[in-house]
């Protein structure tokens, strides 16, 4: 089928055409969904060589056994599942190696989400960003593989709990528990990073000029993520 007419089809008939031998098909639907899959993936690794990695695993992955889709999911839910599992592997065999610092690169990837970061025209706005970006990335480094997928789901994601459990295949208790011990251990963590940021002296009083007082920032951004080749045959 050609490619125009597969983009009117919905997840399910394009995973269908894929497993009947479309070599297109598994091409569409990765694209239709390749943002959040590498928002996800960056957050939950925290390193965006990682990040890519898992997520090309996982598509290779989802590519192979798309044949095991049981249909009792949304194939979104089955996409982030394979996602995130890639990603907890990754995490394991990092946590094997030594310990390392986040790469200095991160914030560039960091942006390339949906929720972490606000457009600004602001240099000063733009340093803040980074700055935050850079705390929440090296606080969710500190949590257990799960709780920091739990809390990239849900609180960056903005995934329901019930949506959550879905995708990571456990109890909604679970996904609960999970979420309010992560953010336990996080809380003393960014309560350090604010604590610093109100210790400096507000606006540019140092240089002469005045504190431009509070500013609200943009919600609206947009998402880029890396290309992975899954359209055209196997990977």
């Amino acid at each position: 089928m050609e490619s125009e007419g597969l983009d009117g089809l919905d997840d399910k008939a394009l995973l269908s055409a894929h497993v009947e031998g479309d070599p297109a098909a598994f091409g569409v639907l990765f694209t239709r969904h390749r943002d959040r899959l590498w928002a996800v993936a960056l957050r939950t690794t925290g390193d965006p060589e990682d990040a890519a990695d898992a997520l090309q695993e996982a598509m290779i992955s989802a590519f192979r056994r798309a044949g095991s889709y049981r249909g009792d999911a949304a194939v979104t839910t089955w996409l982030h599942r394979v996602v995130v599992n890639a990603c907890l592997d990754r995490i394991r065999r990092r946590k094997t190696r030594a310990t390392e610092q986040l790469p200095d690169d991160v914030e560039e990837y960091a942006g390339r989400g949906s929720v972490l970061t606000a457009a600004t025209d602001d240099p000063v706005d733009a340093a803040l960003s980074a700055e935050r970006r850079t705390a929440v990335l090296a606080a969710l480094d500190t949590l257990v593989g799960r709780q920091r997928a739990a809390l990239v789901l849900v609180d960056m994601q903005g995934y329901s709990i019930e949506e959550t459990a879905r995708i990571l295949d456990c109890a909604t208790g679970t996904v609960k528990s999970r979420c309010s011990r992560g953010r336990a251990k996080l809380l003393p963590l960014l309560e350090a990073y604010r604590r610093d940021a109100r210790s400096e002296p507000p606006g540019d009083a140092a240089h002469g000029n005045p504190d431009p007082g509070p500013r609200v920032e943009p919600e609206t951004e947009t998402a880029t993520s890396p290309s992975t080749n899954v359209a055209g045959g196997e990977p």
